[in-house]
């Protein structure tokens, strides 16, 4: 099994603090965003991946109306945290990690978790690192709402399950998010990129092969997407759209309708900024499609530069970017063995994601370390990580 020893150290700890096996346990992994940034809630495309580092979730009901949750990830030896059904709310202060699986059960009964009869008892743990914008959060949603459908019996397809998670986010944790981490953590296959349209909600597989990997590169710089830096460039996007929808004589929803040509001929009448963020989305759906039809060529060189591309749109019109993101992908452009390089996930901090030759791996780490420690005087967390089977339950 991928990932044995978090599980193993999880279902022990169950036992332990509850004195039975767990009735379900649910895996489900983090991912990488690999083209197509912020197009999720612009109804667009994205490549995306799921990793090979995750979180399990193991649940049993409770024999009352308690509610009790304990994180191996917090502390040293845990953290607890306890509500009833009749207390199911937002956590403002102190284990406000609670909001991701407590809001998650929270829509998994529609919003009334009385209807669920009896609490339950899980705990949780994983291996993704934390801030490094590998969407933890999500795979921790999308665990907790394959183990407790498991346990209360309820039948709803992987679409239901990841517009769960991302209504947990929204109203529990405060962050505006699309959809596309939860369903990078659900429709994930090893070997395969997930390619995603959030239009139709539809996702497919697009097979990568095995002579690349990815190789995620965590800067130092905090990533936090719930400080408003996240919700000010998505109220941008909207704003944009409402104004093309304006000025084209054809139906505009959302960003995904509209061209980069008809951006340069009608964005007059936008400001500055609705502009400049609004021409990100957009270019970012022409590469996913363009993306799409170089791997079915099998080029991943033209596929990998899209992706520099890509960093670069955010860095100077979404400015999603920071200092520390652009100087690992600049270091990663003088290596040959790295075809692709760009921020991945929100940005504002966070990781990279490098489209790399694996038997390279090494000597990309050590030359982007050198450069990126000569900058900043610390080193950067580089991992290889691969493609992998999406959420499921153990």
């Amino acid at each position: 099994m991928l990932n044995q020893e978090v599980y193993d150290k999880v279902a022990a700890r169950f036992e332990a603090e509850f004195g039975a096996k767990p009735e379900a346990v649910a895996y489900a992994p983090g991912r990488i965003e690999v083209l197509g940034n912020h197009t999720d809630y612009n109804e667009g495309y994205v490549f995306s991946a799921a990793i090979d580092k995750g979180t399990f979730f193991a649940a049993s009901p409770a024999d009352d109306d308690k509610v009790t949750l304990v994180a191996l990830d917090i502390g040293e030896n845990g953290e607890k945290f306890e509500c009833t059904l009749g207390t199911v709310a937002p956590v403002k202060q102190g284990a406000t990690w609670a909001n991701y699986p407590v809001g998650t059960f929270n829509w998994l009964f529609d919003g009334a978790p009385s209807k669920a009869g009896r609490g339950f008892k899980a705990v949780f743990g994983g291996n993704i690192p934390l801030g490094a914008g590998l969407s933890s959060s999500a795979a921790l949603e999308m665990a907790t709402a394959l183990a407790l459908a498991k346990i209360y019996g309820i039948e709803k397809d992987k679409t239901s399950l990841a517009k769960i998670g991302q209504k947990a986010e929204h109203t529990f944790a405060g962050c505006p998010c699309g959809l596309l981490d939860q369903a990078s953590s659900l429709f994930g296959k090893e070997g395969a990129l997930v390619k995603s349209d959030f239009r139709t909600c539809q996702f497919e597989n697009v097979d990568l092969g095995p002579s690349v990997a990815f190789m995620m590169v965590k800067s130092n710089a905090r990533h936090a997407l719930a400080d408003g830096a996240y919700a000010t460039r998505r109220q941008a996007c909207e704003d944009a759209a409402r104004h093309f929808a304006g000025v084209l004589r054809k139906k505009v929803t959302h960003l995904r309708d509209v061209t980069m040509a008809e951006w340069v001929l009608y964005r007059g009448g936008l400001s500055e900024t609705a502009a400049r963020r609004a021409v990100h989305p957009i270019g970012e759906d022409e590469r996913v499609l363009q993306g799409a039809e170089l791997l079915e060529k099998g080029d991943l060189k033209g596929f990998g530069a899209l992706m520099f591309d890509s960093h670069e749109s955010s860095r100077y019109w979404f400015e999603n970017s920071c200092e520390e993101l652009d100087a690992i992908v600049d270091a990663a452009k003088a290596i040959p063995e790295v075809y692709g390089a760009r921020l991945s996930g929100g940005g504002f901090g966070g990781s990279c994601c490098l489209l790399v030759d694996p038997s390279a791996a090494d000597s990309i780490a050590a030359a982007i370390t050198k450069e990126y420690k000569a900058k900043f005087g610390d080193e950067p967390a580089c991992s290889l990580v691969k493609p992998s089977d999406g959420a499921h339950l153990v």
